[in-house]
């Protein structure tokens, strides 16, 4: 295969789809996909054998489930307008709301909605701040002093809106279970008093529970433990990175070595600003499965160039056995959550094909992109 490419393995998909299956049916949890992370529809037809539920933030997500996964779409974005507003009564099952003034604008459209559709009900929810950072990375932490997200708990201390089902909070990201006990705390501390007039609580999404060292009995216990406390409440999970967590990579090639100041760098036929943008967003380091462990001797030394004119697509440094030459392939590692959803056509960079490798048999090619895509984005 050419590279560059993603290329998603049915197995590994599979194993996390098990893992995220076993939480649900073990914590009495509805578990629902989050378009952000994962919107590769071609492997839908794979998850939509565990879970068919999501959630969208964008009229495009909801039509994608509607489309390719399942009718039970839960809407959630910081504004709505009077334009995609109807969109969203019409596809969506749950529809959530950022501010009390979002509610109220939209309101009389929902209730004449349920009045004259009883059949597809939509329950409406209130978004809240918890207002507890478990995140060090800023861009990703929905509670950052002065976040947009979600309406305080002085607004709410009288009570909640008429009308108001649901709560969501959000505030985690790549995190664990331990970190979701503390935001619980935190959010019924502020919240609580809400709880038991409504029918259920949208936990939101960060929830890494097929990271290896995820405690998955501590999560289960934490979600019992709610139950228990508040048994008029379904909990509602939407994890994105779970789904897709080490289920894919991103194969490149060298195409040139370049040195300066000391500092050598392999320039690749695929791009960090354009196809691996969260490597400078957060900013991390991907795992190569041909470099040596970083405590390893050797002046092997070398940071990974992308192929656009960014002064700062590049991210290092890696060590490797040999030195690395054009026509060398390295497989970066756990390339498709969050990654896939990202790409731009900065500079005009040709995509990475997606190839999908099933759990028998040989890859399949699943989109190939063209001049024409681009040409066409354009028009």
């Amino acid at each position: 295969m050419d590279t560059p490419y993603y290329i998603v393995y049915e197995d590994k998909l599979r194993a996390n789809m098990e893992k995220l299956r076993m939480v649900a049916d073990a914590a009495d949890v509805k578990i629902i996909m989050a378009f952000k992370a994962n919107a590769l529809w071609k492997t839908f037809p794979i998850i939509k054998e565990y879970f068919s539920s999501s959630t969208a933030s964008s009229l495009n997500e909801m039509k994608l489930s509607l489309d390719y996964l399942g009718n039970d779409v839960h809407a959630y974005c910081p504004v709505y307008t009077e334009k995609t507003f109807p969109e969203f009564l019409k596809g969506s099952s749950h529809i959530t709301f950022n501010s009390i003034a979002q509610y109220e604008k939209f309101r009389p459209q929902i209730e004449e909605w349920n009045a004259t559709h009883p059949e597809k009900r939509v329950s409406p929810g209130l978004r809240v701040n918890p207002h507890c950072s478990v995140i060090e990375t800023d861009i990703y932490n929905p509670c950052v002093p002065g976040s947009r997200f979600g309406e305080n708990p002085e607004a709410l201390k009288d009570g909640l809106p008429e009308g108001i089902e649901g709560l969501h909070f959000h505030a985690l990201c790549e995190s664990s279970s331990y970190d979701l006990e503390k935001v619980l705390e935190a959010f019924k501390a502020q919240y609580g008093h809400l709880l038991p007039s409504l029918k259920w609580l949208n936990m939101g999404g960060g929830h890494l529970i097929t990271r290896k060292d995820y405690d998955t009995d501590h999560l289960i216990a934490l979600l019992k433990n709610l139950h228990n406390e508040y048994p008029n409440l379904e909990l509602i999970m939407e994890p994105g990175s779970a789904f897709t967590w080490q289920t894919g990579d991103l194969v490149t090639e060298v195409l040139d070595v370049v040195e300066d100041a000391g500092i050598k760098t392999a320039i690749i036929d695929a791009s960090f600003a354009c196809h691996m943008p969260d490597c400078l967003e957060m900013p991390y380091r991907p795992n190569i499965a041909e470099a040596l462990p970083d405590n390893s001797d050797t002046k092997n030394v070398y940071r990974l160039g992308g192929n656009s004119c960014l002064s700062g697509d590049f991210v290092g440094d890696w060590k490797f056995a040999s030195p690395l030459k054009p026509g060398d392939r390295l497989t970066l590692l756990d390339m498709n959550h969050y990654t896939t959803v990202k790409t731009n056509m900065f500079n005009g960079i040709q995509h990475p094909s997606i190839w999908l490798k099933p759990s028998s048999g040989d890859p399949i090619l699943l989109r190939e992109y063209t001049y024409d895509d681009y040409r066409e984005r354009m028009d």
